[in-house]
């Protein structure tokens, strides 16, 4: 039987809500799978012509909210950056490339089927295992934004919440506002366009702010699916204005007092690091990650990320 096609809009910047899901039964994608996983979202979508507005990956699928441009804004000189990003300096460059990729890095399927193929190639690898890893090809959805976008991605990022994983949805690191209160958005990682010029706001933190009561006030009600955040968190948090406070930025980094491998000044972790290095098998310099909510206090490893 045929396929339908898949719908796109590929003359204009659409956003798209993209779900995939595994092949194998249970939960396969387990803490270390889903830093992964999210490594390789954000590894393609610096080279893909994308903005990533959300994201959650759970056990056994993934959503992405993702805003695709068409080819028209894929410049000679960001194509051939990106190519250098991707293949490197000593690789040629011309015309040939300049059609190939910027056909291929403005493509929706073309993105999700390389971030899906690198990780299967990861996961099969680490699990000493052959055959398919997704199931089904992906789905996608064209959506409208402003409120329809606004509401989907509080649908992404109350999927922890409905399976009853965490009582509070930035408690979920794998999810994009997890990341954005966690991480204070990481490198810039995800856009904050959530279409709603009604709430004329330009300082990043407060549109965070925003979204973030936006998907409290949501979470709260009973959709007759899944589980909802609790009403008491809900108003402690109204409280507050939906503002994380010192204290609790400082909570969601007390991992690396246990896991960083090495903390402390700056100076101190790198002549740790020098010491140690060639039992880690790495020869690169390192930068090393700033504890957020202690002043000059680093870590070896990027918690954030792994």
């Amino acid at each position: 039987m045929p396929r339908n096609a898949r719908f796109t809009l590929p003359h204009r910047p659409t956003v798209y809500h993209v779900i995939s899901r595994t092949a194998l039964s249970g939960l396969p994608l387990g803490d270390i799978e889903k830093n992964r996983l999210l490594e390789i979202i954000k590894y393609f979508s610096s080279i893909y012509f994308v903005d990533v507005l959300g994201f959650c990956i759970m056990g056994n699928h993934w959503h992405l909210a993702v805003k695709i441009y068409p080819r028209d804004y894929a410049t000679r000189q960001e194509v051939q950056e990106r190519f250098v990003k991707r293949y490197g300096e000593d690789v040629h460059f011309g015309d040939q490339e300049i059609e190939k990729f910027s056909k291929k890095w403005t493509d929706l399927s073309e993105f999700v089927r390389e971030i899906k193929q690198t990780f299967s190639r990861y996961y099969n690898k680490r699990h000493n295992r052959r055959g398919f890893f997704w199931g089904e090809r992906f789905k996608s959805m064209i959506v409208q934004e402003g409120s329809t976008l606004v509401n989907m991605l509080a649908y992404i990022d109350l999927n922890p919440i409905r399976a009853g994983i965490v009582k509070k949805p930035e408690d979920y690191r794998w999810s994009s506002l997890g990341y954005h209160v966690q991480t204070g958005n990481k490198d810039g990682f995800l856009s904050i366009d959530f279409g709603l010029k009604e709430w004329n706001e330009f300082d990043p933190q407060e549109i965070v702010r925003k979204y973030r009561q936006f998907v409290y006030e949501t979470g709260a009600v009973d959709a007759g699916k899944g589980k909802t955040i609790d009403q008491k968190i809900v108003e402690k948090a109204r409280k507050k204005g939906y503002k994380i406070s010192r204290v609790e930025r400082f909570r969601y980094r007390c991992r690396y007092f246990t896991d960083s491998g090495v903390i402390g000044g700056k100076d101190f972790v790198q002549e740790v690091f020098d010491q140690v290095k060639h039992l880690l098998g790495s020869k690169d310099k390192r930068k090393f990650t700033p504890v957020g909510g202690v002043e000059g206090v680093y870590s070896m490893k990027r918690l954030g990320e792994s």
